[in-house]
């Protein structure tokens, strides 16, 4: 799961089974490797970005079972672009300048 604690990750196992259902529908779609983690990296970080007081389990796992790949594949590649630029970012610095350098210089 994610670094930060979220409103509702107290309900993680509760939710196992609903994600392991998820997981196994994206699967037979076709993507292999999405794990219930991700699928609550993405629930977590995107659709509950702004948690319900008393929120009840079956909203959330109806949450769960409304789940699009289409929805999870657009965060997963906007999140592996932001990822990657945060490498280039550490990259700016003396490597970067090293890789710019010329033999003249």
């Amino acid at each position: 799961m994610s670094e930060y604690k979220h409103e509702y990750d107290d309900y993680f196992h509760r939710l196992k089974p609903a994600l392991l259902s998820k997981a196994e529908e994206f699967v037979i779609l076709g993507y292999e490797d999405i794990s219930i983690e991700d699928l609550w990296r993405f629930l977590t970080e995107k659709a509950w970005k702004k948690p319900k007081a008393g929120v009840r389990v079956h909203e959330l796992v109806s949450d769960i079972f409304l789940l699009k790949i289409g929805d999870f594949m657009n965060f997963a590649t906007v999140e592996a672009f932001r990822s990657q630029g945060d490498s280039l970012e550490n990259l700016r610095n003396d490597d970067f300048q090293q890789l710019l350098k010329t033999d003249e210089d």
